[in-house]
C-alpha cells in the first residue's frame, strides 16, 4: 500500500458528465492503492460501464444519484456502484448493445449485481491487487502465494486490457 487512504465514498448526479469524473477518481484511488497500470485501466473500464448503466437505466430520465464506494480489504480493491433506481430492465427506447456487464466480467477478478434492500441496484466489482516483486529479487511467502494464485487463474502482471 502506498497510502493510508483505504476508502473512497462519493455521490454523483446520474448524468453523463459524472461518469468521467467518477472514473478518474476511482482510477486515482486504485493507483494509490498499488494497482498495476493494467489494473488501473481495468478499473477505468469497469467503472465507466457500471456508471453508464446507472445513468442510462436507473432513473428513466428522471434525476437521481449514483453512489460510488471503493475500499481496500485484504489486498483486494472493492468497488461498489449503486443507485436508487428501478433496476436493470431492458428498455425499448435505449436497448444498447448489452456488452457492458460482459466487459466488467472480463476485466475484473469478480463481480456481482444485487438488488438493494432499499431499492435500486448495486454492482460489486473486485480486483486482486497485484504486488510487484521485491526489488532485491526475493519475494515473501505471501507474495509467492499471491503470484501462484494469479498464475493458476491465468493472470500475468504483463497482460494488457483489451
Amino acid at each position: 500500500m502506498q497510502s493510508v487512504v483505504r476508502n473512497l465514498n462519493e455521490t454523483y448526479d446520474a448524468e453523463p458528465g459524472s461518469v468521467a469524473e467518477a472514473r478518474s477518481r476511482l482510477a486515482d484511488f486504485a493507483a494509490v492503492a498499488g494497482a498495476s497500470a493494467e489494473q488501473v485501466e481495468a478499473v477505468r473500464l469497469a467503472a465507466s460501464e457500471a456508471m453508464t448503466n446507472s445513468v442510462l437505466h436507473a432513473y428513466r430520465g428522471e434525476p437521481g444519484l449514483i453512489y460510488v464506494n471503493a475500499a481496500i480489504v485484504s489486498g483486494e480493491l472493492w468497488i461498489l456502484i449503486s443507485d436508487d433506481g428501478c433496476g436493470l430492465k431492458p428498455r425499448a427506447d435505449r436497448p444498447g448493445l448489452g456488452l457492458g456487464l460482459g466487459l466488467i466480467s472480463q476485466v475484473s477478478d469478480d463481480f456481482a449485481i444485487v438488488s438493494r434492500a432499499a431499492g435500486g441496484t448495486e454492482v460489486r466489482i473486485r480486483f486482486n491487487l497485484v504486488v510487484a516483486p521485491a526489488t532485491d529479487g526475493h519475494r515473501s511467502p505471501a507474495d509467492e502465494h499471491r503470484y501462484a494464485d494469479e498464475r493458476r487463474r491465468g493472470f500475468s502482471p504483463s497482460m494488457s486490457v483489451a
